[in-house]
């Protein structure tokens, strides 16, 4: 049951640990365990593609410290969706929810779901013939089991994504220490540099796309700003920690990728006439580092633990997709239904019921390597609108509270701006038909919104202006 009232308010009941496992569980998923091959293949230098990896984290670091201040000047429920709101007027405000929906959530999550099964039975040898249905129903039934805990209640929810995120931090981590000490990893893979020319600088601003949607995340815990106690001082901690602890880790793990596997070893695999997947072979990077590290009898134990793993991230977004779905509708933007809250726990239900049937779709219709693509360029344009979002506030709203500024300002979020407008231009350019699909999929949000518009009769519902009250974590 719901209740009738949709600006029915969540309590605020979590704490920092939740907020930080939050969102290293957002970024820490299928980008780091596939896009680094990838990279290498495109520029050919494993020196090169720990370089750019240092250099996402830098725009990471950029954007989040940005959202630091403005999560903190409106810690309301609804993240990037506030800020836009606030910034630019309704109709973006609207659009970035409509892409939350779709391409922020709904696409990675079924790229995590898909990810996750596809790994967990890698043991099993499937046959071919009947993997693919079997990788989706179990991602089916995966995404559905993570909807229900995260609908039933808090506590629940903060036990279970606390739990897998740890789990999964762990065995990063332990798999990062052994590639370090293992003994079999060739330094001498790092001294690869190749002459730097146009079209060279062309292949690492495109890489940069993969690494990009690796760092996506840095955002996730601003979607729940309500829900946390304190969250103007606990909110910019928490995308601290999470972003420079992701950051490190990334680093490690890119590491140990390169001193196993040599560039020549990468393109090898990617162009060996047996290979039919060409590129799409070194999707399991992770996998192909342990074997050459640790042996082929640790690929089956690694594979299950990377796909546990992934499931901390779609616990991740299946906790946070829906709360963009309720701040849009408790502002009269969305159907009211999705604003309403379950009587026995004062979740999100009806909003999380339509991120899970929207993901079950992807999960039925994509594959994972279009979906990281798909959702790359939408989730590009977006954070450039929401990091731009602090120049319009500064300007007009100069007397809005600030508990947290961005160190740096305005060199900060203009660096953000530039290097992630570049890569977005470097997406089109090399894939332009799921990069033209993104782009549609976003303007197909500004028909939707005047239909809603003229159907409710009525448009601006206002959305809390204070902080909800707090709570005992």
């Amino acid at each position: 049951m719901v209740e009738s009232k949709s600006s029915a308010s969540m309590p605020a009941e979590f704490g920092l640990a939740t907020a930080t496992f939050v969102i290293v569980a957002s970024m820490v998923g299928v980008g780091v365990l596939t896009t680094s091959g990838y990279t290498v293949y495109f520029v050919g230098s494993n020196q090169l593609m720990l370089i750019l990896w240092v250099l996402g984290g830098i725009v990471a670091a950029c954007g989040a410290l940005t959202l630091c201040e403005l999560s903190s000047a409106m810690p309301h429920t609804g993240g990037d969706y506030i800020y836009l709101k606030a910034a630019y007027g309704p109709l973006v405000a609207f659009l970035s929810g409509w892409v939350s929906f779709l391409i922020g959530f709904g696409a990675p999550s079924a790229t995590a779901a898909i990810g996750s099964a596809t790994y967990l039975t890698t043991p099993l040898a499937l046959d071919p013939s009947n993997a693919l249905i079997i990788h989706r129903s179990i991602a089916t039934a995966l995404i559905l089991m993570f909807a229900l805990i995260h609908t039933w209640g808090r506590k629940q929810t903060a036990y279970v994504q606390g739990w897998i995120t740890a789990l999964k931090l762990l065995l990063l981590v332990l798999f990062m220490v052994a590639g370090l000490i293992a003994g079999r990893g060739n330094f001498s893979h790092l001294a690869d540099r190749p002459p730097i020319d146009v079209n060279l600088l062309k292949s690492m601003m495109f890489s940069l796309v993969f690494i990009s949607y690796a760092y996506i995340g840095w955002n996730a815990a601003s979607y729940m700003a309500a829900e946390f106690v304190e969250p103007q001082k606990l909110l910019p901690r928490a995308i601290l920690l999470g972003t420079l602890g992701v950051t490190a880790l990334y680093l490690g793990l890119n590491l140990v990728y390169a001193l196993a596997l040599s560039a020549g070893d990468i393109r090898s695999i990617a162009n060996d006439p047996a290979n039919p997947l060409k590129e799409n072979a070194l999707a399991p990077i992770a996998d192909l580092a342990a074997r050459r590290l640790f042996g082929a009898g640790w690929s089956a134990p690694l594979s299950v633990a990377v796909g546990l793993m992934l499931l901390s991230s779609l616990s991740a977004y299946l906790l946070t997709g829906p709360r963009v779905i309720y701040a849009m509708a408790v502002s009269g933007h969305f159907p009211a239904i999705a604003g309403r809250l379950t009587k026995r726990s004062g979740t999100p239900g009806m909003a999380s019921f339509l991120q899970t049937a929207v993901t079950l779709a992807f999960v039925w219709i994509g594959t994972l390597a279009s979906l990281v693509e798909y959702a790359t360029v939408g989730l590009s344009i977006f954070s450039m609108l929401a990091v731009g979002a602090i120049f319009v506030l500064r300007s007009t709203q100069p007397d809005l509270p600030r508990p947290f500024r961005t160190p740096g300002y305005p060199f900060t979020p203009a660096l953000y701006l530039i290097l992630t407008g570049a890569l977005t231009l470097a997406a089109f350019s090399q894939r332009p038909l799921v990069s033209l699909l993104a782009l549609v999929s976003i303007l197909a949000g500004v028909p939707f919104y005047y239909v809603w518009k003229w159907l409710a009769g009525h448009y601006e519902v206002n959305t809390p202006t204070t902080p909800h009250p707090t709570a005992n974590p």
